[in-house]
């Protein structure tokens, strides 16, 4: 069973292409327009052991909102078909991942549930030119287009740059885990209610 997609979206404010293997080796090529989300997505697939292709243009020149958006609309709508019937896979994962003085943590659950709890205060909303509380956006859309329910806390740190790669690195990490598939399913769906 091959668990990939694709994805293309075209609106009168971005188009984004993207092609996503949920079981890769971290290969990609990302291409966004936004240098910022172009690092954190490549972090992203490297510690998930994803494959993707992505490109993306936006109104950018209006400012990056619009695209981060729309960018977590296509990676969860990307995800949500790669996981299919989900049967099989192991449904929860957690990671909490260290960058310097910071420390996220991150745990889903992927329920058809679509929740995001962000616990992310900022002091500094900003890194180069890049508006970091556009993050919380990105993955609001993405949990509502995968239908899981995620949670992203922020242990410790103040500079957004860190912060913003931890929660993109444990973010690969839990959805790695909680997508793999567990061999005592024997292909079940994992609830006792036999249904996600």
């Amino acid at each position: 069973m091959k668990r990939s997609s694709k994805i293309d979206r075209k609106t009168k404010e971005t188009e984004i292409h993207l092609k996503l293997n949920l079981d890769g080796t971290g290969l990609s090529s990302v291409d966004t327009g936004i240098p910022f989300m172009d690092h954190m997505l490549n972090l992203f697939t490297a510690h998930g052991f994803m494959d993707m292709e992505l490109t993306a243009r936006g109104d950018t020149e209006i400012d990056d909102h619009h695209t981060v958006e729309d960018l977590g609309i296509c990676l969860g709508s990307a995800l949500n078909e790669a996981l299919g019937d989900k049967r099989g896979i192991k449904r929860y994962g957690m990671a909490t991942i260290p960058m310097d003085e910071t420390l996220i943590r991150v745990v889903i659950d992927i329920s058809n549930r679509p929740i995001l709890s962000y616990r992310v205060p900022l002091k500094n909303r900003t890194t180069g030119t890049f508006d970091v509380s556009l993050m919380k956006e990105f993955f609001r859309a993405l949990v509502i287009n995968a239908g899981i329910t995620m949670h992203i806390d922020l242990l410790a740190g103040e500079e957004p740059h860190h912060i913003s790669e931890a929660i993109f690195k444990a973010s690969g990490r839990a959805l790695d885990q909680a997508s793999s598939l567990e061999d005592r399913l024997d292909g079940s769906v994992p609830s006792t209610k036999g249904l996600l």
